[in-house]
């Protein structure tokens, strides 16, 4: 059994407090007896902290409750500028700064929002319809699942007894691949270690085995059930704890617990900026400037209104393209995903292509945005774009990509043109990871309900906004081990400072969303699944019928796509009615799309769009190159013609068009924060 530091305290004041601790180290670090090191664990940690909060005045109880404003980031600079250079002097500085760390914490927590509210309580309704299902239609697998997991950890705890004495076992599960959560030798070198990791994993695939097993529940509630039991499973995994984590124990005894102390110091820097759940930094903020070492390429503001900034790209050939053509970028995310670094930019890429590149770049909106919806989106935005393109290079018509949900107001656009006789503005159109049918939504579908929807409604008719610090954590979750607890673990336990990595920087600056935009994306799409049915959706006086649409199209899915599904996009094949161009790339949602001509990505593509995407796939072909060079050659069908290099700044006739500032904009650094402030 452990023993509390109260009852048995051991600090750097109790005589042989070293010598105790070095000698447990040793234990730890050389000893195969696992039974030894559970009396330690506590005891063990205060040896290494330079803090403890065995204090004879709790000063907590003062703090929680308190009204006062507490800015937790400048008091941890005040007080550990630099964690190399603290001394014993102020500890007792550290320690209150701890309490208010916790009490900010705390009172992010009970800041429950509806949304917070409506999906907790969709939870527990998913926990209550399986545990009746249990018992109701599947008691022999519950009990033979629990009978397993008695016999399996019985095994577990005999293996580990014969390891300690030399004895050599094979493990009964090793981690999944790609699970780097286990990855330090101390979790298979040390008996105790290896015992909490076989013990937890032998744990979590019972659990989650119960719940694919248990009959008579609907797929929906299985789903959401499934998800956040691997939530729960994953945030309680012996990795994410001080005390069961043997990499961040030998850290803390290495570095005297100042790794702690920087992760405090760098947990209260992300709770200044968090809304009310925790956003961890993933990178570091500070080694990129936009328009210097990412979002870089030359260009030029040429237009902005209420809604967009557009940017016109300074050419780098001779001839471009006659027609030009226009991205519309999701406005859940910046724009500069596809202006990354210089060797994975798609518009360096483009440009060096001939092509005449512009690019929306959508305003971070705050509360006064709250009635600009899909059509607001589509006049003031993605038309007005062509409305300037066509004033800027005397082109009727340009060639559009859209990526993501700005496929989706690309296509409403194009039913909307052809139902007002003016298809003839768009040349091609072209669908990056754009979600068709949305009867499979992936693991999103877990947020996405009629209760869920409604209180995401009620949110934004009170704030005006859905807050892209929120949207970002829900997105994170869907891959949590690999977006959010390691950076927990190295941010807060291992105390480093995040690298940097220009992908992660651009997937941590979210952007804001409008209350109608969000509502009719959730209520018409989601849950309606309204796009692909013909006349049912109506937008801007229109029925939308996407059969209307004759404009050639080239649609490109990526085949481990976690938010959109590859076959959901690829109903587009059969919902639209003109020629579409299907490629599958390799690859999940952002890699899949940004992936440069050096050959680390492939795609697969065939000639009949077959109603049944299985066996489309099943007839495709792989071709190891990345798509970019195969749409290069599909464009061309549509962008042969070629003029003079247009220089932003000068329209078709040769005079002056004005230039608002460079590249990248003034929007894109807007941050979702600061619209909100």
């Amino acid at each position: 059994m452990f023993k509390s530091r109260s009852s048995n305290p051991l600090n750097d004041d109790t005589p042989g407090a070293d010598t105790h601790n070095d000698s447990l180290f040793n234990l730890y670090s050389n000893s195969d007896s696992a039974s030894s090191l559970w009396h330690y664990p506590i005891r063990y940690l205060n040896r290494f902290l330079p803090f403890n909060t065995h204090n004879k005045t709790n000063k907590c109880s003062k703090i929680i409750g308190t009204e006062e404003k507490i800015n937790v980031a400048t008091e941890c600079q005040a007080t550990i500028a630099d964690p190399s250079k603290t001394s014993s002097t102020n500890f007792g500085s550290i320690n209150t700064l701890i309490q208010k760390v916790s009490n900010q914490s705390f009172k992010r927590l009970t800041q429950t929002s509806i949304t917070s509210q409506s999906l907790l309580f969709e939870m527990m309704d998913a926990c209550q319809q399986f545990t009746t299902a249990a018992i109701t239609n599947s008691p022999a697998t519950l009990m033979a699942n629990q009978i397993q997991l008695y016999q399996q950890q019985m095994q577990l705890l005999q293996n580990s007894l014969m390891t300690a004495i030399g004895a050599e076992k094979e493990p009964l599960i090793q981690p999944e691949k790609g699970d780097k959560r286990f990855n330090d030798k101390a979790w298979s070198d040390r008996v105790f270690f290896d015992y909490i990791k076989q013990s937890y994993l032998l744990s979590s695939n019972s659990i989650l085995d119960t719940v694919e097993a248990t009959e008579g529940i609907d797929n929906k509630t299985r789903q959401r059930l499934s998800f956040f039991t691997r939530q729960w499973l994953n945030a309680i995994a012996p990795s994410n704890f001080l005390l069961t984590n043997p990499e961040v124990l030998r850290i803390t005894k290495e570095t005297k617990g100042k790794n702690l102390l920087r992760g405090l110091k760098q947990l209260a820097e992300d709770l200044e900026k968090s809304a009310h759940l925790l956003t961890i930094r993933m990178t570091d903020d500070n080694a990129f400037i936009l328009g210097e070492n990412i979002a870089a390429t030359p260009g030029k503001v040429v237009y902005r209104n209420r809604m967009f900034e557009l940017i016109q790209y300074t050419p780098t050939t001779e001839l471009v393209n006659k027609r030009p053509f226009l991205i519309v970028p999701p406005w859940i995310n910046k724009f500069y995903i596809v202006d990354l670094k210089q060797e994975k930019s798609y518009i360096r890429w483009a440009l060096n292509e001939g092509h005449s590149v512009f690019i929306i770049s959508w305003i971070n909106p705050d509360q006064s945005y709250k009635q600009a919806g899909m059509e607001t989106y589509m006049h003031e935005g993605l038309l007005t774009a062509l409305t300037t393109i066509e004033k800027i290079t005397g082109e009727p018509d340009a060639n559009v990509i859209g990526y993501c949900i700005g496929g989706m107001l690309l296509a409403l656009t194009l039913s909307w043109l052809a139902e007002n006789n003016q298809s003839q503005r768009i040349a091609s159109a072209t669908f990056w990871t754009t979600m068709f049918d949305f009867s499979d939504p992936g693991d999103l579908g877990v947020f996405i309900d009629e209760n869920i929807v409604k209180a995401l409604e009620q949110e934004g008719e009170k704030k005006g906004v859905f807050d892209g610090r929120l949207m970002g954590i829900a997105f994170s979750l869907l891959r949590e081990n690999s977006l959010y607890w390691n950076y927990y673990i190295q941010n807060y336990l291992k105390g480093e400072r995040p690298t940097p990595f220009d992908l992660l920087y651009w997937n941590s600056d979210c952007t804001n969303v409008t209350a109608a935009l969000h509502r009719f994306v959730l209520r018409e799409l989601y849950l309606g699944n309204k796009l692909i049915q013909k006349g049912v959706l109506q937008f801007d006086n229109i029925n939308i019928d996407l059969s209307k649409v004759t404009t050639p199209t080239y649609v490109v899915a990526a085949l481990q796509d976690h938010i959109v599904k590859w076959k959901g996009s690829y109903q587009s094949t059969q919902v639209l009615g003109g020629d579409v161009t299907f490629v599958l790339a390799e690859s999940g949602h952002v890699a899949g799309i940004i992936n440069p001509p050096t050959g680390k990505y492939g795609f697969y593509t065939h000639h009949v769009n077959v109603s049944d995407p299985d066996q489309w796939f099943e007839l495709a072909q792989k071709q190891d190159r990345s798509w970019w060079l195969h749409w290069g050659e599909w464009i061309s069908n549509y962008s042969s013609d070629k003029v003079p290099a247009r220089q932003p700044g000068m329209d078709n006739h040769g005079n002056e068009w004005s230039v608002l500032c460079d590249a990248p904009g003034e929007y894109v650094r807007i941050k979702a924060a600061e619209a909100l402030a």
